[in-house]
């Protein structure tokens, strides 16, 4: 499998009196690889570490130096580059604001990581969306979304403005941040139109069009696919966009809502190279297309379009979400996507639906441990429907489900609790939390949204807003509060993104400044004696942060079970551009 060849990922930070160190144990690594640790040049641990990746440096100075080395087979290997210092608890990545104009300002919105420069050290990309964004309900002329892409040391690459015929809200811009063709640089592919302006200032289409109504919608024009180069934002490569909108009306409404609502993701629909997935509709028709991007052009695979004569009377449309999932659901060896309430093959054909009807949240994973394969939970807007199910992921094969409770905006899924086995579940329309087999366990967390491991243990904890905290049978327990930061996306209070960016297996959690001038990164500062391979080297983990920022994010999830009572965790077998 092609994946990132990536660096240590060294990161210091501060706790209590001392630094906790850690590292990325790779998927090119060998199993028995140990590690020593050096604080400038001196070695910090007294033998090889072994049982984890990361050492706790009590006593040693904030804003120490660190670097790494493998031991393989009592060698060792040369030493990393110096870490990353957090020495406050976070990294803050300065960012280039905006200017704003009439009425609006800009704020750091959504965010994913890619090697853009192909140095081996994950870098950003980030969207700024206006204040004066919309729903695509809300008639109103947006100000225009600005993608830029940043180092780790706040170095601004490029920025790329999309231009007044794309509309500026949650589900206009779903952006994907992947290294397609494998040339270890990572490319930027996302929706673009007439007047679009990539990282070199060259302008895509025409200049001058403007195909904005009355109410602010652009409902007619052409409509663009475009890969960006990550190093610099040079449009690479546009092609029409798939599928067309065609007839405004056969979305679902005639006013532009249903027309405009996209999604995109990264799936190995081969087993072996990533493509690149994007797709429109899920309340009505739904369609989505596979591209492969390689020596510089784009090349559809296949669509999968729910009006098709292959489709019509079986229950493929209506059934999206607003967001979706990748991984492989039948066991194949290549990746299909989970789209609400039905699922695509890796060919482009449709897998199965359960005819349940849209939602906005769902989890893919190995939630329960005991069955084989993956499963899946979602939550429900049919209040006919049931308000939340849970399925085998495989055949779509539906296990145990609750009550209609109207439109059930919120579900999560994850193994939060020790005590009780697999993963649990939750949602605003239920009043307990749930085991993987549907029996209701007692208190519902605090919260239901996002999730995090960011302490020791391998269960996860509730990521909201902006703290993190850890669930408890009677109370949940404050973990983290983010300082002097602002969660995005209104009511959904998100993160700009979170995930295993930094350091080992843990998560972490990016957050923008209050007055967003920076992208503030925290790293948790406990140390673990879990040993488990960067989740950047797990496919669907990998490909689940580049979907996160995908209309209304949800967090990503592992392929296998990462919890209490785990088995050893697998390790990936993969190939990377530098060996």
């Amino acid at each position: 499998m092609q994946a990132e060849a990536l660096d240590r990922g060294v990161v210091s930070v501060r706790s209590g009196d001392g630094n906790l160190v850690s590292w990325r144990w790779l998927g090119t690594d060998p199993d028995n690889v140990a590690f020593n640790v050096y604080r400038g040049s001196t070695k910090v641990n007294s033998s090889p570490v072994t049982g984890s990746t990361n050492l706790l440096d009590k006593g040693a100075a904030a804003g120490s130096d660190y670097t790494v080395a493998a031991v393989v087979n009592g060698t060792e290997q040369s030493r990393s580059a110096v870490g990353k210092k957090f020495t406050s608890g976070y990294l803050d990545v300065p960012l280039q604001t905006p200017a704003g104009g009439s009425g609006y300002t800009y704020e750091a919105n959504d965010a994913s990581v890619g090697d853009l420069d192909g140095d081996g050290d994950l870098d950003l990309v980030l969207k700024w969306q206006p204040t004066n964004a919309k729903d695509n309900s809300q008639s109103g002329t947006t100000a225009n979304t600005l993608v830029d892409g940043y180092t780790l040391e706040g170095q601004r690459l490029w920025r790329i403005d999309l231009g007044r015929n794309i509309r500026s809200g949650a589900h206009y811009t779903q952006f994907q941040v992947y290294d397609y063709d494998g040339n270890g640089r990572a490319e930027v592919a996302m929706k673009t139109a007439d007047g679009t302006k990539d990282g070199r200032g060259t302008v895509i289409g025409s200049s001058s069009a403007d195909y904005r109504n009355s109410g602010g919608y652009v409902l007619s024009g052409p409509e663009f696919l475009t890969v960006f180069d990550g190093a610099n934002g040079a449009a690479l490569d546009t092609v029409d966009y798939v599928t067309a909108r065609g007839d405004v009306c056969a979305w679902g409404d005639c006013y532009g809502n249903r027309v405009d609502r996209f999604l995109a993701g990264t799936a190995y629909l081969d087993g072996q190279t990533p493509s690149l997935v994007t797709a429109r509709g899920y309340y009505t028709r739904s369609t989505l297309s596979a591209w492969k991007f390689s020596g510089g052009q784009l090349t559809r695979q296949w669509t999968f379009d729910s009006n098709s004569s292959t489709n019509v009377g079986k229950g493929y449309d209506g059934q999206g979400n607003h967001s979706l999932s990748v991984g492989d659901v039948d066991q194949d060896g290549k990746d299909e996507i989970v789209y609400g309430a039905m699922a695509v093959n890796d060919n482009g054909a449709g897998l199965w639906t359960t005819k349940l009807g849209h939602g906005d949240a769902g989890h893919l994973g190995d939630l329960d441990p005991s069955r084989p394969g993956l499963e899946y939970f979602k939550v429900s807007e049919d209040s006919s429907k049931p308000s939340s199910w849970f399925a085998d992921a495989r055949s779509g094969q539906v296990l145990w489900q609750t009550s209609p409770g109207g439109d059930n905006g919120r579900g999560v899924a994850g193994d939060i609790w020790s005590g009780s086995d697999g993963a649990e579940m939750w949602s605003a329309a239920d009043g307990s939390i749930r085991d993987e087999g549907g029996g209701a366990k007692g208190r519902k967390p605090s919260s239901i949204n996002f999730l995090s491991w960011w302490d020791g243990d391998p269960v996860r904890e509730l990521l909201d807003g902006t703290h993190i905290d850890k669930y408890g049978t009677s109370s949940d327990t404050r973990l983290l509060t983010g300082s002097g930061v602002h969660s995005n996306n209104g009511t959904k209070a998100t993160p700009s993104l979170s995930g295993d960016l930094l350091g080992d297996w843990r998560e972490e959690v990016v957050w923008p400044t209050s007055d967003n001038s920076a992208l503030r990164i925290y790293s948790t500062p406990h140390e673990t004696s879990q040993r488990v391979t960067t989740l950047l080297h797990d496919r669907m983990y990998r490909t689940g942060l580049a979907w996160q920022n995908t209309a209304y994010n949800q967090p990503p999830h592992p392929s296998f079970f990462l919890g209490a009572g785990m088995p050893t965790p697998p390790r990936p077998t993969l190939t990377t551009p530098k060996g």
